[in-house]
């Protein structure tokens, strides 16, 4: 039985609404998931996910292999138990993080230093899902090549090449018939070579599909024009998942290109900054324009710090340097962002993504 299974139900356009089942659970898309770099998503506990509405949270290969390390992380129960979230887990490769350290790069795989110690470690395609596999994820991602935008087209081809051939390596080492485990689509912003990823990567017959290798460097005008000819030839009965992609614009146009779910870094970190998402654009809360304000953050949300504090207290906890401004802020912006994937998903049942798409084009795509 395959560990993840897809149902659409419901298009509006290319945009889908639909509930993917994982061996532990389901979870509704289009879906955003937080992301827990070392087993938790920054300011955020176990308990705040479910009550933010979120399903699945992200852990980070690169560093949970590092610290505390894979086996001990499958001694305490895997990362959901180890956690302590029950609710759905993946892992990414490590992948996005190995390269970003200009490691040694083979075509039988990579070899890096640690940023915690400066000890040299090897991944491979089989030891990649060794290791998630000890980390237990119930969704895991085969180990890809990402460049960064913009790169030399040579560069852009070999890591279309290496990324597929460690694909197949990958497939045939995943044993855990409980978890998932999905396929990556590499190309840059080359239609050509994004359209030949997807093809291979498909002929793999993954139980879903990563769109790796954007929002890496590149302008949105570039990326929409990648992601479209790489969608189009994504199985339409499995999930597509754009890797490392959360703002407001992005989601809502690569929703109207047919992704399911995504992930991002940028909620917490501009929580910690003091920068609010909105549905008026973003909000600087370090502004003076906000130091007498008795609104909430948001008027439109429902979430916990909207329904209790005001603009001029998150104002005056930001500019004392207060830790709390930073849990608030992401709480919010967390809350925010999964709520916004909700109401994708209620317009395209409601065959009306169109003018939601074209609402918050208006206030965010200008730049918020």
């Amino acid at each position: 039985m395959r560990p993840v299974t897809f149902r659409v139900e419901a298009t509006d356009g290319e945009a889908r609404a639909g509930i993917a089942e994982t061996a532990r659970g389901t979870y509704e898309t289009p879906c955003f998931m937080p992301v827990g770099t070392r087993g938790a998503v920054r300011y955020l506990s176990a308990d705040d996910y479910a009550r933010l509405g979120a399903r699945i949270v992200l852990g980070n290969t690169y560093h949970l292999m590092l610290r505390p390390g894979a086996e001990t992380i499958a001694h305490l129960g895997g990362l959901g138990a180890f956690t302590g979230w029950d609710g759905l887990t993946l892992t990414d490769s490590g992948g996005f993080q190995v390269f970003s350290l200009e490691p040694d790069v083979d075509d039988d795989g990579v070899t890096f230093r640690s940023t915690y110690d400066g000890s040299t470690h090897r991944f491979t395609p089989e030891t990649a899902v060794r290791t998630q596999e000890l980390i237990g994820a119930d969704i895991q991602m085969v180990l890809d090549v990402c460049p960064p935008l913009p790169s030399p087209p040579d560069a852009i081809r070999s890591a279309v090449e290496r990324t597929h051939a460690w694909a197949v390596r990958a497939r045939a080492a995943h044993r855990r018939d409980d978890q998932s485990l999905f396929g990556i689509v590499q190309g840059g912003i080359d239609e050509h070579l994004r359209v030949e990823s997807a093809t291979r990567t498909v002929d793999l017959d993954f139980d879903g599909y990563g769109i790796g290798g954007l929002s890496v460097g590149e302008e949105l005008h570039e990326m929409l024009p990648a992601l479209d000819a790489t969608t189009r030839h994504l199985p339409t009965d499995r999930p597509r998942y754009l890797m490392g992609v959360g703002d407001p614009v992005s989601l809502v146009e690569a929703v109207a290109l047919g992704v399911d779910q995504f992930d991002c870094v940028m909620q917490t970190r501009l929580g910690r900054h003091g920068t609010a998402l909105t549905s008026e654009g973003k909000i600087h809360l370090k502004s003076a324009i906000h130091a007498l304000d008795d609104r909430p953050v948001d008027p439109a949300c429902g979430c916990e710090v909207c329904r209790r504090h005001s603009r001029g207290f998150l104002r005056h906890l930001v500019r004392a340097g207060e830790p709390s401004a930073a849990r608030l802020l992401s709480v919010h912006n967390v809350a925010w962002t999964i709520d916004l994937m909700a109401r994708m998903r209620a317009a395209i049942r409601a065959g009306t993504f169109a003018g939601f798409r074209r609402d918050l084009l208006s206030v965010w795509g200008a730049g918020g």
